[in-house]
């Protein structure tokens, strides 16, 4: 069964999310930052739960 991805701020679903974004944590680059299209719009929070990192900036 495949891992359904969650946004990272908001744990949506991003199944047929044409505008999220997964990227490397910019600090600890060990945890996957998954990121939908509604997070990017409202510059919505996440907090990386390895290192702690919070972004956006």
């Amino acid at each position: 069964m495949e891992e359904v991805k969650k946004c990272s701020a908001t744990n949506a679903r991003i199944t047929n999310d044409k505008g999220s974004v997964t990227f490397k944590c910019p600090k600890c680059s060990d945890y996957e930052i998954v990121r939908s299209k509604h997070a990017r719009q409202i510059v919505g929070k996440y907090t990386c739960p390895k290192c702690g990192f919070t972004g956006p900036n």
